[in-house]
């Protein structure tokens, strides 16, 4: 199996614990706004992560026409979980495509720039999982902030994988 198919699957399998952990939490507070976020909720956390999925490996890199997911699609858990299925087509598709040349230079018009930006396949991947795991570490902060004491969301020991149908080796 590929390296970068194995780290996603650790990373999805990591998000599964997430997910669980949200599962847990009241409804009302999976899209509760909190203003020492920015006025964003768990739920705005989660959207924005599958977002950015969506436009830097779906249309920055693959050059897919994608409607990216918006906030008010979202309500529960389960529907950003499904959501999140389709990322992981995504991600298994860009893989597939650049494995061998990650070093290739995509270009487009990114947010910070009026200008094309070239940017390697390999930036790409790594951007959106480390963002992910940057944004985990806010919706559990704000779990705690609502009052929820949430599961070790770390990524996951290679004895616990086997509940996620990991394959490790």
């Amino acid at each position: 199996m590929n390296v970068l198919m194995k780290q996603y699957n650790w990373v999805s399998s990591t998000r599964e614990q997430l997910f669980r952990y949200c599962e847990t939490l009241n409804p009302a507070d999976y899209i509760k706004e909190l203003g020492e976020f920015g006025g964003n909720s768990i739920r705005n956390l989660h959207v924005h992560v599958a977002e950015c999925y969506q436009s830097w490996l779906g249309i920055f890199g693959l050059k897919k026409n994608i409607t990216l997911v918006e906030p008010s699609s979202v309500n529960k858990v389960q529907e950003i979980r499904q959501i999140f299925n389709e990322i992981n087509n995504l991600v298994y598709e860009f893989i597939n495509k650049f494995e061998g040349n990650w070093d290739y230079i995509l270009t487009g018009y990114v947010p910070w720039s009026h200008q094309e930006e070239g940017l390697t396949a390999m930036w790409l991947y790594t951007h959106t999982i480390t963002h992910e795991f940057h944004h985990k570490g806010q919706i559990v902060s704000m779990g705690r902030q609502l009052g929820y004491i949430p599961l070790d969301t770390d990524l996951i020991a290679p004895s616990e994988l086997k509940e996620f149908n990991i394959d490790l080796y």
